[in-house]
C-alpha cells in the first residue's frame, strides 16, 4: 500500500485488498488507524511518521490478526520512502510480508533452548515441576497443572494403577492471573482423574491429546465434576492440551495446558510445541527422582550407620545433631560416636571421609566400626589414629587393586578422611586428645571463655609416613566439649575463621540446663537453611565422680589379704546401699587381686566406682594380662576369669605404664542411692 505524508491510503494491491478483507475503494483516503487492526497500525503508523522524516527504510515485524475471522499471523513489514524528482518525500510506500511459518519456527526453538536454561536448575522434583508451569504461562497457556504420580515423590519407580481412576499429586501450578483462581486444588494435594477423562487416556496411552471446551470426552469430563465445570463457566475456558510427562520409556505424569484469556485455540503446532517442552522438563523430573531414589538410599545407609541412641555412660552427658547435605554432590562421610572406655571413661570421636555419595557413607562406616574395635582395645589416642591410619591406607590400596581389574567402575583410589578422638575421664577430670587433619574441639570452662584446645593436628587418614600426638588437659566439672565437622564452619561464607568465632560466641553465652536448644542454637545461628556439606555436630558437658562415690586401696602382695579386700568391698558396698551386689562384686574381687597377687608385680591397687554400673578394677606393674580358657576336668586352674565372665556384664584389660588393670562391670539391681 502507498501512503501520503498524512498516513491516508492512495494505493493498494489487490493482495493488501484480500489479506485486510477490503476494497482498494474503499481504502482510498482512509487514515492507517482506520484501515488496520489498533493492534497492528500503532507500530506500521510510527514506523511510516519515521520515514518521512528520516527518509530511511525501515524493517520490522508485527503480530496479529489483519482481520477478526482469520487466526494470528506474523509480518515481515518494510516501510520505504516514495522520493519525487526534487528530493521531496510525499509518500512511503508499505509492504507486509506472511512469515509466520518462519517466525513461529525460530521462536519455538528459542523457546526449546530456554527451556533447557531455566527448567532443571534443582535436583528437587516440586521445584522442576513449578519451574515448568512457570515457563509455559504467558508464553503458551494461560493457566497450567503439572501432576504426577505419587510414587515419584518417594523416589519410587512408577508402576500403573490396578484401579480404574489414576490419582495424581499436584506438583506445580501457574496462572496469567494473580493467586492462580482457576486451580481446584493445591499443590501436593491429590486429584483423581477418571479413566475416560483426557487425563486418565493421557496416562494409559502415553499420547497427547488437544481438545476444544466442547469435545464429547471433555465435556462429559466437566459434567462429571460440578466444581470444574464452575471454572470452566468462570473463565470462559476454550482450549486445553494434555501432554504426558515421559522420560526413558516411563510415564512420570501429565501435564494440562489452558486457555482463557487468549482467544484463539490451541493448534496442533501449539501441540508440537509443548510435547517439545514437556519431554525436556520430563527428563529433568526423571533426574530429579533419580536423584531422590538415590539420596534417600544413601541417607538410610548413613544414618544407619551413625549410632542411634547413645549408651548410658557417667563422663559426660551429651547431645548431638547430624544434618545431611542437599546439594548435588550428594551425602558425604561425617560422622561422631560416643564409646564408653573402661574406668567410667568415655571416648568421643568426630570424623569426616572426603567426598561424596554412597562410597563416602559406606567408607564412614567402615571407620567407625575400626574406631569402635580399637577403642574396645584401649588404646592411647596417638595409636588408635595410626592403627586407622594403616587401615585407611589398606583400604585405599584394595580400592586401587580393584580398580585395575574392574576399570568400567568409576573407583577413586585414594581414600582420605579426618578424625578426632578425645578421652575423657570423670574421675581425674583429665582430657586427652589426638587429630588425625581434624578441627580442634571446643571447650567452654564454667568460669572462662570459649576457646579452643590447641591439638597437633597431624596429617589426615591415609596419608601414612608421620606420627600423631596427643595432648592431655584438665576440665573443671561443667564443662561444654564440642566435636565438630568442618561443614559446621563453613557457612554461607565459607570463611574458616569466621566460622570458629562464630562457634565461640554461641558457648560462650549462659549455657542452657538442657544440650538440645545449645545444639538447635549453634545449628540456626552457623548453617543456611540448605547446607552445602554434611554437618555432624557433638556437644558434651563434663561430669566429675565424687569421691564418695569411688574407694581406691593399695593392697600388698600377700595372698592372706585377700580376706581383708573382700571385706572392704563389701564394707564399702554396704555403706553405698548396694547390698545386691555384694556376692558378684566379692567373687570377681577376689579373682582378681587373687591373681594380681599371684601372676603379677606390685604395686598392687584396687578401685571400685560406682556408677551406672558398679565397676571393680584391679592394677599392677605387669604387662602380661590374662586370657579367658576353658578349664579342663582335672585342671586346677583356669575357672577364674570365666567365672568373672559370667558374673560381669563385661571385662576386660586396660594397658598403661607401667603395667596394666583388669576391670569388670557389674550390674546393679536396685537404684543408686
Amino acid at each position: 500500500m502507498v501512503y501520503d505524508d498524512e498516513l491516508r491510503a492512495v494505493r493498494a494491491s489487490a493482495g493488501a485488498a484480500r489479506e485486510l478483507g477490503l476494497s482498494e475503494k474503499w481504502m482510498r483516503g482512509q487514515r492507517v488507524t482506520e484501515i488496520l487492526p489498533h493492534h497492528l497500525c500503532n507500530r506500521v503508523e510510527d514506523g511510516m511518521e519515521r520515514v518521512l522524516m528520516s527518509g530511511e527504510t525501515e524493517h520490522f515485524h508485527v503480530r496479529g490478526r489483519a482481520r477478526p475471522d482469520v487466526s494470528e499471523k506474523v509480518y515481515s513489514v518494510t516501510v520505504s520512502p516514495l522520493v519525487t524528482p526534487a528530493g521531496q518525500i510525499r509518500h512511503v510506500e508499505v509492504s507486509a510480508l506472511d512469515v509466520s511459518e518462519q517466525y513461529l519456527a525460530r521462536e519455538r526453538l528459542a523457546l526449546l533452548n530456554e527451556v533447557s536454561t531455566q527448567v532443571g536448575s534443582t535436583l528437587d522434583v516440586m521445584r522442576t515441576a513449578q519451574e515448568m508451569a512457570d515457563f509455559a504461562v504467558g508464553r503458551l497457556a494461560d493457566f497450567v497443572t503439572i501432576d504426577l504420580l505419587d510414587s515419584l515423590f518417594r523416589g519410587v519407580e512408577p508402576k500403573p494403577s490396578a484401579t480404574g481412576a489414576v490419582p495424581l499429586r499436584r506438583a506445580a501450578q501457574q496462572s496469567v492471573l494473580p493467586g492462580v483462581p482457576e486451580a481446584l486444588i493445591k499443590p501436593g494435594d491429590v486429584d483423581d482423574y477418571p479413566a475416560s477423562a483426557p487425563p486418565g487416556r493421557c496416562l494409559a496411552t502415553g499420547r497427547s491429546s488437544l481438545h476444544s471446551i466442547e469435545d464429547d470426552a471433555t465435556r462429559g469430563w466437566i459434567r462429571a465434576d460440578p466444581g470444574r465445570a464452575a471454572v470452566v463457566r468462570r473463565f470462559g475456558i476454550h482450549s486445553l492440551m494434555v501432554i504426558p510427562l515421559r522420560a526413558r520409556g516411563i510415564t512420570l505424569g501429565l501435564a494440562v495446558l489452558v486457555r482463557h484469556r487468549r482467544g484463539d485455540p490451541f493448534t496442533r503446532d501449539d501441540l508440537l510445541l509443548a510435547e517439545e517442552i514437556a519431554a525436556r522438563a520430563a527428563v529433568a523430573v526423571d533426574n530429579a527422582r533419580r536423584y531422590t531414589l538415590e539420596r534417600g538410599t544413601a541417607l538410610a545407609l548413613q544414618r544407619s550407620l551413625l549410632p542411634r541412641r547413645i549408651s548410658a555412660q557417667d563422663a559426660v552427658e551429651v547431645a548431638h545433631r547430624y544434618l545431611p547435605a542437599r546439594t548435588r554432590a550428594g551425602l558425604g562421610g561425617d560422622w561422631f560416636d560416643v564409646i564408653p572406655l573402661s574406668g567410667a571413661r568415655v571416648a568421643l570421636v568426630a570424623g569426616d571421609v572426603v567426598g561424596h555419595g554412597l562410597r563416602a557413607s559406606a567408607t564412614m562406616g567402615r571407620l567407625r566400626t575400626a574406631v569402635r574395635t580399637l577403642a574396645d582395645v584401649e588404646l592411647p589416642a596417638d595409636e588408635l589414629l595410626t592403627h586407622l591410619d594403616d587401615l585407611v591406607i589398606l583400604l585405599a590400596s584394595e580400592e586401587e587393586g580393584s580398580a585395575d581389574h574392574e576399570s568400567d567402575l568409576p573407583i577413586a583410589a585414594d581414600v582420605i578422611a579426618t578424625c578426632l578422638y578425645v578421652v575423657y575421664d570423670p574421675v581425674s577430670r583429665r582430657c586427652t586428645a589426638a587429630s588425625a587433619g581434624h578441627p580442634p574441639p571446643a571447650v567452654a570452662r564454667p568460669d572462662g571463655p570459649a576457646e579452643f584446645v590447641d591439638v597437633p593436628p597431624g596429617p589426615p587418614l591415609g596419608v601414612g609416613g608421620l606420627p600423631f600426638e596427643a595432648v592431655e588437659w584438665e576440665l573443671p566439672p561443667g564443662s561444654l566439649l564440642t566435636l565438630y565437622t568442618d561443614g559446621l564452619l563453613q557457612g554461607p561464607e565459607h570463611d574458616l575463621a569466621k566460622g570458629q568465632a562464630r562457634l565461640l560466641r554461641c558457648l560462650e553465652q549462659p549455657v542452657p540446663q538442657l544440650l538440645e536448644p545449645l545444639c538447635d542454637e549453634v545449628v540456626g545461628r552457623l548453617l543456611p537453611a540448605q547446607p552445602e556439606d554434611d554437618v555432624a555436630l557433638l556437644v558434651a558437658r563434663t561430669r566429675v565422680l565424687d569421691a564418695d562415690r569411688v574407694a581406691t586401696w593399695d593392697l600388698p602382695p600377700d595372698p592372706a589379704l585377700v580376706a581383708d579386700a573382700r571385706a572392704r568391698v563389701l564394707d564399702r558396698l554396704e555403706a553405698w546401699h548396694l547390698s545386691d551386689a555384694a556376692f558378684a562384686a566379692e567373687l570377681v574381687v577376689s579373682e582378681l587381686v587373687t591373681n594380681a597377687i599371684r601372676y603379677g608385680q606390685p604395686p598392687i591397687q584396687l578401685r571400685l566406682i560406682r556408677g551406672t554400673t558398679l565397676l571393680c578394677e584391679v592394677s599392677d606393674a605387669s604387662g602380661t594380662a590374662p586370657h579367658l580358657r576353658r578349664a579342663r576336668t582335672y585342671d586346677e586352674g583356669g575357672r577364674g576369669l570365666l567365672l568373672i565372665a559370667q558374673l560381669a556384664r563385661r571385662w576386660g584389660t586396660r594397658h598403661q605404664p607401667p603395667g596394666k588393670t583388669i576391670w569388670a562391670e557389674i550390674e546393679l539391681t536396685e537404684p543408686d542411692t
